[in-house]
């Protein structure tokens, strides 16, 4: 046999490009439609930790306090400088003797070595760094606050699609169950024992409830990418959870929750760190009353030559005091300006205070209704499907009408949104709670 190829007919090789064309549509296809991604309620949080602008502001102002006070520190460290130089010259001078002219060069090196330290400025030291310690306790505290808001955000746009994904499964129950009476509508009808009315009011029924599968599946979608945004990633992202969300007890008592939130909450900790600033500020604008007494000193060498055998060495040492007499009242506007500071930043740490607590007391109310709102709705839930189920059977004996049937149905669907809503107002209410006392509960 000779090594030819036979040519294969065309129908083998339409078919064979079609079968082609198939499997490459169903490739780019399953390309292009790639499953949801889905995180767990800790992931959503610890990511948007990761991604989130406002904390990397806040951990940046943390580090510019600890750089500002490692400057105060410096200030009671005596400062040092060395400086060095070297200078060429050419010289040109007449001889009158000779009746000619010379010329030359000279050239000169130095070294310096100084130092200085202020003995005394008035406690102006010690209160600049009393100011920057406080100044980066509150932007500290300030990250912790950060922290809880950016959680509290994750959180809450997690449950939200948690809360969306019950509404299009409720959606699709409510669409079966119109698709069953609708059925039922249509038997009855056929057998004469119902009339067109009934399964004009079963077929509008079941149009609602695909209007409202359009609209929960569109809040689910901008909430997926709502979570996808928070979370620093370019689409839609699904909520997993991995263990049943239930009310769980508080660890703390209202009694301690009132006294923690009002010294250790993270905006409380802010402002009290904002007032201990003011104070420090107040010291520091007082020192411009003292005098202020600086020691210095340095140690120079010179040569004509480049060379470290020889040359002249001196040294210095000297001790100054300096004092404004007057100033134009600078010094009396800087203290009268710590002094306004000071007292707008105790009259701030008052009303956070305040506002904390009224804050506390109104989340720890909406944990409490929450609580007893899941109670009231899966009791709620419980009657209306046992509703149904009498209604329904009387409608297919002929006892009750369509109507009666259709008002069970939406009352089954209501119980199931107000559930839904009471479980995750819930566990909003506890996120806030978290946020506002700046702890885990």
């Amino acid at each position: 046999m000779s090594g030819r190829r036979i040519p294969a007919p065309p129908g083998a090789f339409l078919k064979w490009a079609a079968a082609a064309c198939v499997l490459t549509l169903s490739g780019t296809a399953s390309a292009q439609e790639q499953p949801e991604p889905t995180v767990t309620l800790v992931e959503a949080v610890e990511r948007a930790l990761q991604v989130s602008p406002l904390m990397v502001q806040q951990q940046g102002a943390v580090q510019m306090a600890s750089s500002s006070e490692r400057v105060a520190l410096g200030a009671f460290i005596p400062s040092l400088s060395f400086s060095t130089g070297g200078s060429f010259s050419s010289q040109t001078r007449f001889n009158p003797t000779t009746n000619t002219t010379a010329t030359g060069s000279s050239e000169s090196y130095n070294a310096r070595l100084s130092s200085s330290v202020d003995l005394f400025t008035g406690f102006r030291r010690g209160a600049q760094l009393r100011q920057a310690r406080a100044e980066t306790d509150a932007a500290e505290a300030a990250v912790v606050e950060q922290r809880f808001n950016v959680a509290l955000q994750a959180k809450t746009q997690f449950f939200d699609v948690l809360r969306n994904d019950d509404l299009v499964r409720i959606s699709e129950e409510r669409i079966q169950q119109a698709e069953q009476s609708l059925q039922a509508a249509v038997l009855r009808m056929n057998a004469g024992s119902a009339t067109l009315s009934d399964s004009l009011r079963a077929h509008l029924e079941l149009n609602q409830a695909r209007q409202q599968l359009l609209a929960a599946q569109n809040g689910r979608r901008a909430a997926t990418y709502a979570l996808g945004a928070t979370i620093g990633y370019q689409g839609p992202v699904g909520a997993r959870v991995e263990a049943p969300l239930a009310p769980s007890p508080l660890a703390l008592s209202d009694e301690e929750l009132f006294a923690l939130v009002l010294e250790q909450s993270p905006t409380v900790q802010t402002a009290q760190a904002n007032v201990r600033s003011s104070e420090a500020g107040v010291g520091a604008s007082r020192s411009q009353w003292y005098p202020n007494v600086n020691l210095s000193g340095g140690y120079t060498w010179n040569n004509q030559e480049f060379s470290l055998n020889q040359g002249n060495t001196s040294w210095s040492t000297g001790i100054s005091l300096s004092y404004p007499i007057f100033n134009g009242f600078s010094r009396e506007d800087a203290n009268e300006r710590a002094s306004i500071g000071l007292r707008v930043s105790r009259a701030q740490l008052d009303d956070v205070q305040r506002l904390a607590r009224v804050n506390l007391d109104r989340v720890l109310n909406d944990l409490r209704l929450a609580e007893q709102q899941i109670v009231l709705t899966e009791e709620a839930l419980r009657v209306a499907q046992e509703d149904l189920r009498v209604v329904t059977s009387r409608y297919t004996l002929g006892a009750a009408t369509i109507l009666d049937q259709i008002t069970s149905q939406l009352a089954v669907t209501q119980a199931n949104i107000d559930v839904i809503a009471a479980r995750y107002d819930y566990q909003i209410a506890r996120a806030e709670l978290e946020a506002l006392v700046g702890r885990e509960l």
